[in-house]
This record gives C-alpha cells, sequence and structure tokens, in this order.
C-alpha cells in the first residue's frame, strides 16, 4: 500500500504531474509521485463522450478518466491544490461535482464566456494576466490570478503584491513552460520580499528544484 510522502509546500505546483521524461506528462504515474510527495498539481481537462480526461490536446478513446487521477489523490490523503486547466467549454457543473470531496482546487485558463458559469456557480478560478492581458478579465470574482509570461520575463514583484493587497492568491508561471529558461527568473524571485507568503505559488517542470530554491 502506497503512503504518503513527506509533505513539501503548497505553493509549488508540478505541471502535468512529477515527471522525468516529456512522455510521462499528464499520466497516472506523474500524478501519484507528485501527490506521493506532496505537490500541488496541474492537470488538463477536457471531456469525452460525456466524461471528464486528462488530456492537453483534443482527447482520444483511452484516454486517462479525470475521476482515476481523483482516486490516486484520495489514497494521498488530497495533498496540496488541483489546478484545473481547463481545456474545453462546458465543463463547470460537471467538474464541481466530480471536485466535491476535494479541499482545495481552483480553475483556470477558461474562455471568458464560459468563465461566467464558474462565477454563476461560485466556483473557485483565478483569471489570467500576461504581457497580452494586462488587465485580467472577471477580475472581480476571482479566487486568484495566474501570472503568465508567453514571451518574456515581464512580471515584478509590485505586479504581485496589488494582487496579494487584494485578497486573491497568485500563481506564477515558470518560464520554462513556454521553452525560455528559469534559472535567472527564479534568481530574480527568490529575492521578493513575499516570497514567504502562502497566497504565492509557481507552477513549474521541476518541483523537486524549485521547492530547493524558492520555497
Amino acid at each position: 500500500m502506497r503512503t504518503r510522502g513527506t509533505l513539501q509546500p503548497v505553493n509549488v505546483i508540478s505541471h502535468r504531474g512529477l515527471w522525468a521524461e516529456a512522455k510521462e506528462r499528464n499520466t497516472i504515474a506523474a500524478f501519484q509521485r507528485s501527490f506521493l510527495a506532496g505537490y500541488g498539481t496541474e492537470i488538463d481537462v477536457r471531456d469525452l463522450d460525456g466524461t471528464l480526461v486528462v488530456s492537453h490536446d483534443p482527447p482520444r478513446l483511452g484516454a486517462l478518466p479525470l475521476a482515476d487521477v481523483l482516486a490516486e489523490h484520495a489514497v494521498a490523503s488530497r495533498p496540496g491544490v488541483l489546478a484545473i486547466n481547463i481545456k474545453a467549454n462546458g465543463l463547470a457543473l460537471t467538474l464541481a461535482n466530480a471536485l466535491a470531496d476535494t479541499p482545495s482546487w481552483f480553475a483556470f485558463d477558461m474562455a471568458v464566456a464560459d468563465t461566467l458559469a464558474f462565477v454563476r456557480g461560485g466556483l473557485p478560478y483565478f483569471t489570467r494576466q500576461s504581457e497580452y492581458e494586462p488587465a485580467p478579465p472577471l477580475l472581480d470574482d476571482a479566487a486568484g490570478v495566474w501570472i503568465d509570461s508567453f514571451r518574456s520575463d515581464w512580471v515584478q514583484e509590485q505586479v504581485v503584491r496589488s494582487h496579494l493587497d487584494a485578497g486573491r492568491a497568485v500563481c506564477l508561471v515558470s518560464p520554462e513552460l513556454h521553452g525560455r529558461a528559469h534559472e535567472a527568473v527564479w534568481e530574480d524571485w527568490s529575492r521578493w520580499e513575499l516570497r514567504d507568503d502562502v497566497r504565492v505559488s509557481i507552477c513549474t517542470d521541476y518541483p523537486q528544484r524549485a521547492t530547493e530554491v524558492l520555497a
């Protein structure tokens, strides 16, 4: 029987699980490792014939059911936060039902029109801010802000602080998720005074290293 490993700080979120090779991303093994290590975990979710599945791209028959991932999360005593990357519209109610027993989760990356279903349902979501979205949409009802850097390392500490001061959590997207080097950015983040604020998360392909450097 598996047991939960040492609990890591909840402000480190593994991107598509804890994996060593790209082919392991969004697999049950990667999620098991992330959960047992105590990390928060980002999961790509779509629907296939009425069933929620884990898939970054349009899913095919045999895609990993989200229910299987949530069962593993329960085995590990539901550590960390689940960051649900919404890859299709119309999932709000089904997702809320699936996550009814999950103590800490939020959805993000929905289309603006689809986010309104999360607003109406009082469901936890993060809006997004990036160099292309300087004013995060539907900010007033958001639990937090997913701060993304698609092409440039534009994020400054005062941007994060402004959201924290307004009572919202923040998740910073590490540059390697968009194919850029992360080391210099992490070094900059490590000097921020708010690095110890539990409302600040980092989503990364390298959660173990991020725990050492930033947590």
